[in-house]
């Protein structure tokens, strides 16, 4: 059974979305994609002030079996990156939807709308086993 939050949204690229109080999403990889990852031993952060178009590789997560590009899951711009993974990278094995890897800014809101919610996305992850 794949762990999907209900209050979440999802993209098909195994992206979870958090949206903020202000506004802001907070982002990560879903307990699907970080098992079919492995043991992660290198994240590649995206900028902060980098502008990104919605669907856009902007971060790497490598793990012992493959790398894996993270995409914005909108339009806009970074605002923060989880700096307590840079040197503790385990974190996203051990929890995957507490181990976020950045936060953004979105240029358009009416763009969550498109994001998957946690039926669609576990339908869409079961399929793609």
């Amino acid at each position: 059974m794949i762990k999907t939050p209900q209050e979440l949204k999802y993209t098909a690229s195994h992206e979870w979305i958090r949206q903020e109080a202000d506004g802001s999403l907070t982002v990560g990889i879903t307990d699907f994609a970080q098992e079919a990852l492995g043991d992660i031993v290198f994240i590649e952060f995206p900028q902060v002030g980098r502008v990104a178009e919605a669907g856009e590789a902007v971060a790497v997560v490598e793990s012992v079996k493959a790398a894996s590009d993270i995409y914005a899951p909108v339009a806009g711009e970074i605002v923060a990156v989880n700096d307590s993974l840079r040197d503790a990278w385990e974190g996203l094995n051990q929890d995957a939807f507490a181990a976020w890897l950045f936060r953004m800014k979105p240029a358009n809101a009416g763009e969550l709308a498109g994001l998957l919610d946690a039926a669609a996305y576990a339908a869409s992850a079961e399929a793609s086993k």
